[in-house]
């Protein structure tokens, strides 16, 4: 083995010592909308995506939520402790096609229109947060905004009051 190829592969196994992965195969439902309620957890906080998922009505959410859990299960197995909020986060979310079952389905004039029933394999990959930040912060507050506006005001009315004395 060469010398560069070792040296990525021992990077590689640094990396997996302080991540978990959890996987579900074959899901029955369109990847399309397993994507959907995918998109909504990654790069979320652990908690933070739990919440999301459980208040979530969509299908697929009980699924990724059942998902999650085995992949804090897996993380915890491996790193020996307990999750605790704030320390770990979705890093890796990766919806991707699995089989399709093919179905007739009777048309007019003898024909057949086909019927795709599509599933799904999904792999989700938990970090830790150590000098990672999440992919989306927050947004200010709107009362800073709102503050910073009577103060301007508050100056324009000082200034006129000034100009007509």
């Amino acid at each position: 083995m060469g010398v560069r190829k070792r040296e990525s592969a021992e990077r590689r196994k640094e990396i997996m010592k302080t991540t978990a992965i959890a996987s579900l195969k074959n899901v029955p439902t369109s990847p399309r909308k397993m994507r959907m309620v995918a998109d909504l957890i990654r790069g979320k906080e652990v908690m933070k995506a739990l919440n999301i998922l459980h208040y979530n009505e969509k299908a697929p959410a009980a699924r990724l939520e059942k998902l999650l859990h085995s992949a804090i299960a897996n993380w915890e197995a491996k790193s020996g402790d307990k999750i605790e909020e704030g320390q770990v986060f979705v890093k890796t979310i990766m919806v991707d096609g699995a089989r399709m079952a093919k179905r007739l389905r009777p048309a007019p004039q003898g024909r057949g229109y086909r019927i795709r029933k599509r599933s799904n394999h999904v792999t989700m990959i938990l970090d830790r947060m150590e000098g990672v930040a999440p992919v989306q912060a927050e947004a200010p507050a709107p009362e800073a905004k709102k503050k910073a506006s009577k103060k301007e005001s508050g100056k324009k009315e000082s200034k006129e009051t000034k100009s007509e004395e």
